[in-house]
């Protein structure tokens, strides 16, 4: 006796009043119950038509496959068989999906782009509106129409690419209301450095007693090498650098990775500096141009201006405190005042001596006073509120490559191809003078970290030195090699708290020093 249907033996079996044929109860009930007719004759049938058959109870037979060992390996390979077509289907489908995801995520993401470059360029035109409303010496219409003819899709457009001498332009002046802005900030910075103290996080003397190199990470290209400028955005510990190559990096130094490289000027790039708030970054050039670039969501950075307003190689360029203005130093011999968002050029002082042009620049931490350094070995100190040279610092030998303020607003310090020379601020008198190489071979760097207790100077090697004071001595804490084998460590930095120390060097690799056990991502 069998099922009609499922052809087994039935474990309860019923027949039909029709037909006469026997089936498995739960299967022609269920076949009733969604067609009304009799799976075998087509005849209509209901469960009255069907008639329960009394059996004894029914053992069903073993199949052939269980019942030898043989058929039970075979049983059993053929699930494992069915098992692995199974998880290969579900493999399948797991990637399929997968793609499916990346693919939404690149929607989703392109989507977050348009959105981001829709936001900038909306605010750039915010901007142009702001800039022509301020009503400058040329008439309104006359600045929209030459902004919106340098503006293309939100950067600034570069269609121009000789970048001889401009014409004579008219400088609106550095206004009342940016005096009184430099003033106020002024009055705050100079409040708070009476109360401020050197942080506990700093590093100690004893640890940079212990600096070695962590990582060098090769930046730029080989064809083109050599690292001519550094700075640092602490609040995100991220490393920039000015290469010969003629273009600027961003790098991670926790993740050892290239946020972005940021190609655009035609000749190398002679200075970097990160604006500390915000997203902007200010690159200047050999090719007569500052760029301002600025940080997008996904990392990027785009060019947001490219100002022409010099005639000769820009050497500097140094931020206000108010992170609203920058000043850029040139050979051409002048030095230019510019706002921040708008790009505009405020005033472009020059200088009526008889010298071949600025090759250094530094605001003083309070931001009235300007620092330059000249090619002719003479360091001028210049207030911003009237443009006027109020001091000058003589006794050096060669251009002077770098300046650099104390934090405590009391000490410059000045290197030159002879030596480092510290003078004081209040007296304005040299008291101390740092002679640390050979005459021929120049001092390229010189920089004190944020908190004014050490000194930086780079030149054959780099030398770390702790602050004292007018009177006190000056000690030289620790030397690095320098290991690039050039023989001509071109700049440095502290890295926040002076935890580490970035350095630069006529090779393209940028190479980090700090106390063992604290390398980030090795990459040489």
């Amino acid at each position: 006796m069998h099922c009609s249907i499922s052809g087994e033996v039935p474990e309860q079996p019923v027949v039909s009043k029709k037909s006469g044929l026997l089936y498995e109860k739960r299967l022609i009930e269920r076949h009733i119950s969604e067609y009304g007719k009799c799976p075998i004759t087509g005849e209509p049938l209901t469960m009255d038509d069907i008639v329960p058959v009394k059996t004894g109870k029914i053992v069903k037979p073993r199949t052939v496959q269980t019942a030898s060992i043989p058929g039970m390996l075979g049983m059993f390979q053929n699930e494992w068989d069915g098992l692995m077509l199974s998880n290969f289907a579900l493999e399948q489908q797991l990637h399929t999906a997968r793609q499916e995801l990346s693919h939404a995520l690149y929607q989703h993401d392109a989507a977050c782009r348009v959105i981001a470059r829709l936001k900038k360029e909306r605010d750039e035109a915010r901007s142009l509106l702001a800039q022509a409303e301020r009503q400058i010496p040329m008439s309104a219409s006359e600045a929209v129409t030459e902004n919106a003819s340098v503006l293309s899709n939100g950067k600034r457009a570069a269609e121009d690419d000789d970048l001889g001498q401009p014409g004579k332009r008219v400088r609106p002046g550095i206004s009342a209301s940016i005096i009184t802005e430099l003033t106020d900030c002024n009055a705050t910075l100079s409040q708070q450095r009476k109360k401020r103290q050197i942080p506990p996080t700093l590093a100690p003397i004893g640890a940079l007693e212990r600096y070695t190199q962590l990582s060098s990470h090769p930046l730029h290209k080989t064809s083109k090498p050599g690292i001519l400028s550094i700075d640092i955005q602490y609040s995100k510990d991220i490393i920039a650098t000015g290469g010969v190559d003629a273009t600027a990096v961003v790098f991670d130094r926790l993740s050892g990775q290239i946020v972005s490289t940021l190609s655009g000027h035609s000749k190398k790039v002679t200075s970097v500096k990160f604006v500390a708030e915000g997203e902007f970054f200010l690159t200047g050039s050999a090719d007569k141009t500052i760029r301002v670039w600025q940080g997008s969501e996904d990392g990027n950075y785009d060019c947001r201006h490219i100002l022409k307003d010099h005639t000769a190689e820009v050497q500097a360029v140094t931020v206000h405190a108010t992170n609203n203005y920058f000043v850029t130093a040139s050979l051409d011999n002048t030095w230019c005042f510019y706002d921040l968002s708008s790009g505009l050029c405020m005033t472009q002082v020059a200088d009526t001596s008889k010298t071949d042009g600025y090759t250094s620049a530094a605001f003083h931490p309070d931001g009235l006073i300007l620092g330059t350094g000249t090619s002719e070995a003479v360091v001028k100190i210049w207030d911003v509120k009237s443009q006027a040279n109020v001091a000058k610092f003589e006794g050096h030998v060669g251009p002077v490559t770098a300046i650099s303020f104390s934090e405590n607003g009391y000490f410059l310090a000045t290197a030159a191809h002879d030596s480092v020379k510290l003078w004081d601020l209040r007296k304005l008198k040299n008291f101390r003078t740092l002679n640390l190489y050979d005459s021929d071979t120049p001092t390229n760097s010189v920089e004190f970290d944020h908190s004014g207790s050490y000194l930086g100077i780079a030149g054959s090697d780099i030398r770390v030195y702790q602050v004292g004071s007018v009177k006190a001595d000056w000690n030289c804490i620790k030397t690095l090699p320098d290991l690039s084998g050039t023989g001509r460590a071109t700049c440095l930095k502290f890295g926040p708290d002076a935890n580490y120390i970035a350095v630069g060097s006529m090779d393209r690799n940028l190479r980090v020093f700090g106390l063992p056990g604290d390398e980030a991502p090795l990459e040489s």
